[in-house]
């Protein structure tokens, strides 16, 4: 297969782009609704943002699986799902919108804190903390590895006093259009460069399988581990 040309690149590029503003536009809509809000469960607040979702976009949108989380559910691995629970009064919540934007390659996730408990209210400050001061890293080092992303964004995470959730702070958006890496586990030698992992030693600035430019997803996953909650936020790193 020939590799793509600067045309396909950038088609490709704006493809992510609009996919993340798709879902940034679905995430406002669902705070103006209050669509999760405490006494609802997290799988009525996700089906609520789904068909929310296909109003907007149609067929672009499909009906998402578990897509909210609140509380203690906050903190475990995504690929473990917990029985449905209902949102509380002082949740901290959860939203992550891949699913319902999948074939678009977005994986967009925000949280919100309700009530007054300061704690988790600073958690959601700091996750777009996080978040951005790990985009500036990345651009500030035109040949950073995915293992030297994690130890910045680790450092950064412990100095705000919080823990890193999971074994990595994201991936690649793809390596062709089409794929998808979900699933993979970032544990795997084989698979470590398609995470932002830290046994990936290359650099994030390079191309993939057919001669595709490498685009990466930011996941930033802070946890309380004492008192058992946690958040997460997510985007694009190199595009914007």
């Amino acid at each position: 297969m020939a590799a793509p040309d600067r045309m396909d690149e950038r088609l490709r590029a704006l493809g992510l782009v609009e996919a993340q503003r798709m879902a940034q536009a679905v995430f406002a809509d669902v705070m103006a609704r209050g669509l999760f809000v405490p006494g609802s469960s997290e799988r009525e607040a996700g089906n609520r943002i789904g068909d929310l979702a296909r109003q907007m976009f149609g067929r672009a949108a499909r009906r998402p699986g578990r897509i909210v989380r609140s509380g203690p559910h906050t903190v475990l691995p995504y690929e473990q799902e917990p029985p449905d629970r209902v949102i509380s009064e002082d949740d901290i919540v959860v939203a992550d919108l891949g699913p319902v934007l999948g074939g678009y390659e977005a994986d967009f996730a925000r949280t919100v804190a309700f009530g007054s408990d300061p704690g988790k209210h600073s958690l959601v400050e700091d996750l777009s903390k996080v978040f951005a001061a790990g985009r500036e890293a990345f651009h500030a080092d035109s040949g950073i590895t995915g293992g030297q992303l994690h130890a910045e964004a680790r450092a950064i995470a412990a100095k705000a006093g919080w823990t890193l959730g999971g074994r990595h702070i994201g991936r690649l958006a793809g390596t062709t259009p089409t794929a998808n890496v979900h699933g993979v586990r970032a544990d795997s030698p084989v698979q470590a460069d398609s995470f932002l992992c830290p046994d990936n030693d290359r650099p994030l600035r390079r191309t993939v399988q057919d001669g595709w430019q490498a685009h990466w997803i930011l996941e930033i996953h802070l946890v309380d581990e004492h008192r058992g909650f946690g958040g997460s936020h997510k985007g694009l790193l190199d595009l914007s």
